[in-house]
């Protein structure tokens, strides 16, 4: 068994001004999106384009400026639709206190698929062509976000088994029994292996919109099977069916991406039979 390392947030103290770890892991995360996005650059089909839609650098920093909005603006209005509409309802200027806290990843997939299709428009590009451009970047982002939520030391586990060599003891969680340490359960999950995974998958050709449907489909189980370690929020609890709020919010969109990996397929499929009739 395991005792939390009770790290302190705050990484360093520079007068008045505090840099914390949280924030720290945020810069990581945008820094690994430019990383990796630039190399994208050199994958099919995007490295073939040509002409006035023809993919570059500048347009990597442009999506990246649009997705943090979107992440922050979904990410909030997400947790208060989602989690606390009732509260929120009644307290509305209270939706702009951001640094109280309180973000939910569905919103901000929300946010950041609403800042895409503008980016998409504004550059007469197709949406899903976007999409798949974006969707293997974002994983190392949310493995960055998640060792954020282990050394603040929230979203702690369920209750382990005494016999679990890795519980861990969270004081802050007002028990001293061991507990799943389920941040990096989700960081090994839907971060690490859900990179991997989407990244080689991304390197063979796909129709246009396969690559962002399996990132929906490999976010959705990934997250879905981490929520069974995963302590429910307080005010939530256990759903009907014994689910948890974030396992209900996977399943739309697990369905939606096998839905939308099909519906690429067929067109794709379909797209060279119509191009010869055409000719």
């Amino acid at each position: 068994m395991l005792m939390y390392p009770q790290i302190d947030p705050v990484a360093l103290q520079l007068g008045p001004v505090a840099i914390h770890w949280y924030g720290i892991t945020y810069l990581v995360a945008f820094a690994l999106f430019m990383f990796l996005g630039t190399r994208r650059l050199r994958h099919e089909p995007f490295a073939s384009i040509t002409g006035p839609g023809a993919w570059s650098r500048k347009d990597v920093e442009d999506i990246l400026f649009l997705g943090v909005l979107g992440v922050v603006v979904g990410g909030r209005l997400g947790y208060c639709l989602f989690y606390k509409p009732g509260y929120y309802l009644t307290h509305p200027l209270e939706i702009f206190y951001v640094w109280q806290g309180g973000m939910a990843f569905h919103g901000g997939m929300l946010g950041v698929i609403a800042s895409m299709v503008w980016f998409a428009r504004s550059r007469q590009r197709p949406w899903m062509q976007v999409a798949d451009f974006v969707a293997p970047c974002v994983p190392t982002g949310l493995a960055a976000g998640r060792v954020g939520n282990f050394i603040n030391g929230e979203l702690w586990g369920r209750f382990a088994s005494p016999d679990l060599p890795w519980g861990m003891v969270f004081p802050q969680s007002g028990s001293m029994l061991p507990r799943h340490p389920s941040q990096v359960y989700q960081f090994l999950l839907e971060g690490l292996l859900l990179f991997v995974l989407l990244w080689l998958y991304a390197r063979k050709r796909r129709a246009e919109g396969q690559v962002a449907a399996m990132f929906l489909i490999g976010y959705g189980v990934l997250r879905f099977v981490a929520e069974f370690f995963r302590e429910p929020d307080a005010f939530l609890g256990i759903l009907s069916l014994g689910m948890s709020m974030g396992q209900w919010l996977c399943v739309p969109m697990v369905l939606a991406g096998i839905a939308m990996w099909m519906w690429c397929g067929r067109r794709d499929a379909g797209a060279p039979t119509r191009g010869r009739a055409a000719g």
